[in-house]
């Protein structure tokens, strides 16, 4: 019998780490929580759990952000999303430029997040089938998905693992126009009602990595979605 996907919790608000707990243990997660970053880090320290929610207002010397980039320095891929009541479009772009993976505000569906975290946790999972060589090409740019790395004109370029996966997906289907829906279903594997403000920030992100200062090869199609092509193409 396989073990239970694990979710780390991380919450300064007792009856929201209850509330959490309770959730997710009967959506089949193995539940750990903290209250504050020490509690966290601490956590960390002696379990790598398959998917982390982290609260940005936290007690103990910092915020989530710095608990993420914490994370990300240590070179763990492991997917976090963001559970917090700072709704400004800044903290979302901050969270998700800073390599999270997902961002739910407060109020929030327990029933949604548990769909998000188990949807997280797979493809974290399958996010690194290979094709027969194991690159992905367009252009001058390159996905190597057995070394886990981009290259544009043979400069590396850092990705977080989500904008990784969102990449791959466009790579794999070169001058074609993807639905923002069809990105969320197969980057993120949901699609609760077009959360496209996910999407847009982290085009946003891809694109100003691998399109600075070259040829345009990430374009917005208004209205539909975006393609990955050449300007003339």
């Amino acid at each position: 019998m396989n073990s239970p996907d694990s979710v780390l919790v991380v919450d300064d608000d007792a009856g929201i780490r209850d509330l959490m707990a309770s959730a997710l243990r009967f959506a089949g997660f193995d539940v750990r929580l903290a209250g504050d970053i020490p509690q966290a880090l601490d956590s960390l320290s002696q379990h790598t759990p398959d998917v982390v929610v982290l609260d940005v207002a936290l007690p103990g010397g910092g915020d989530g952000f710095d608990v993420l980039q914490l994370i990300r320095s240590r070179g763990s891929t492991v997917p976090v999303l963001f559970l917090t009541a700072r709704d400004a479009v800044e903290d979302r772009v901050r969270g998700l430029q800073l390599g999270g993976d997902d961002y739910v505000t407060k109020p929030f569906s327990v029933v949604e997040v548990g769909a998000r975290l188990h949807a997280l946790v797979r493809r974290s999972r399958t996010g690194a089938a290979a094709t027969d060589d194991g690159i992905l090409r367009h252009a001058d740019l390159e996905l190597d998905e057995r070394r886990h790395s981009v290259t544009r004109g043979g400069d590396l370029i850092e990705l977080s693992p989500t904008e990784f996966r969102l990449l791959h997906f466009l790579l794999s289907h070169p001058g074609h126009v993807m639905t923002r829906s069809q990105i969320l279903q197969s980057v993120w594997q949901y699609d609760f009602g077009g959360d496209s403000v996910v999407v847009e920030r982290f085009v946003s992100n891809l694109r100003r990595k691998i399109d600075q200062g070259r040829e345009p090869l990430l374009h917005t199609v208004r209205g539909i979605g975006y393609s990955l092509r050449r300007p003339t193409s």
